[in-house]
């Protein structure tokens, strides 16, 4: 899987999550603190942040329980 894959799998569940409502790129880039075309290039693999694969395979060792706890850690820390 490409880190745009990602960055595409994660817009479409946080839309999912939302009822299907529409989330534009632009909305998502500034929910992420970045530019809108930088996303776009990020959900078009023209540009891969390196540390978000890096993320992914940290996380893709660990059992699904506790992903879920570091995530809902995260969640918390970053609000």
């Amino acid at each position: 899987m490409e880190i745009n894959d990602i960055f595409n799998l994660l817009h479409n569940a946080i839309e999912a999550q939302n009822f299907g409502k529409k989330i534009s790129q632009k909305e998502m880039a500034k929910k992420l603190g970045i530019s809108m075309r930088t996303y776009q290039d990020w959900r078009l693999g023209n540009s891969k942040p390196q540390s978000v694969m890096a993320v992914f395979k940290l996380l893709s060792e660990l059992d699904d329980d506790e992903i879920l706890r570091v995530v809902k850690r995260i969640k918390k820390e970053i609000r």
